[in-house]
């Protein structure tokens, strides 16, 4: 049994996400910042702690995750804002990771996306540079960091039911079912193989443990 914290613990993935780690035997708790989404996290089998991350400081977010085998981060801001967007996906996502070494908790997941990377080419006058940017920013802080990390990197997402496989040797980013992205995050807090990596994927054949598997 392992105990995870989630950051962003009532978004569409950690929702789908909670079910999985809990029907296994892993303990999770979910962060959220709105006290009225608790019962549909608690629904979903994870305990809800509330607490806006924008607003905690290292020490704070420490305690937070002290106690914890894992750290998932899947909050965001949503985009609209480029300020709280920067805020929530860069600022608040690096003092989770300093948290997480402050801590203890070595292991570490990232959900970002398939083309977060500082060379990732959105022009600046587009709506999307603020997350590109923030994104970009929070997963090289992540892989400087001295914790078991992995980064995820998902393709568009869609709705779709899952089918539990995927493509993990993608070049080019197409679409996958949240569910799917949900399966892979289970899958790669079970797979030590995965630490120190970069899995970029799309829906696809490869069954997630074997795609996930199949870098290492």
């Amino acid at each position: 049994m392992a105990r995870i914290i989630i950051f962003g613990g009532h978004g569409k993935i950690a929702l789908l996400t909670e079910p999985l780690l809990v029907e296994r035997g892993d303990r999770v708790t979910a962060v959220i910042r709105n006290p009225d989404h608790a019962e549909e996290v608690r629904a979903a089998g994870a305990e809800p702690l509330v607490a806006d991350i924008e607003g905690l400081d290292v020490a704070a977010l420490s305690e937070l995750i002290s106690g914890h085998d894992a750290v998932v981060w899947s909050a965001g801001a949503g985009g609209g804002n480029p300020a709280r967007t920067r805020a929530v996906d860069h600022e608040a996502a690096v003092r989770s990771m300093d948290a997480a070494e402050r801590a203890g908790v070595r292991r570490y997941v990232m959900v970002s996306y398939f083309g977060a990377s500082p060379q990732h080419g959105v022009a600046p006058d587009h709506p999307f540079f603020a997350y590109a940017e923030a994104k970009a920013a929070a997963d090289e802080h992540l892989r400087a960091s001295g914790l078991d990390w992995t980064v995820l990197g998902p393709s568009a997402l869609t709705l779709d039911p899952g089918t539990g496989r995927i493509d993990a040797d993608a070049q080019q980013s197409e679409s996958v079912p949240r569910a799917d992205v949900a399966a892979v995050v289970a899958a790669v807090l079970a797979d030590d193989g995965t630490i120190g990596r970069t899995i970029r994927f799309n829906a696809g054949g490869t069954p997630v443990a074997e795609a996930v598997a199949a870098g290492a």
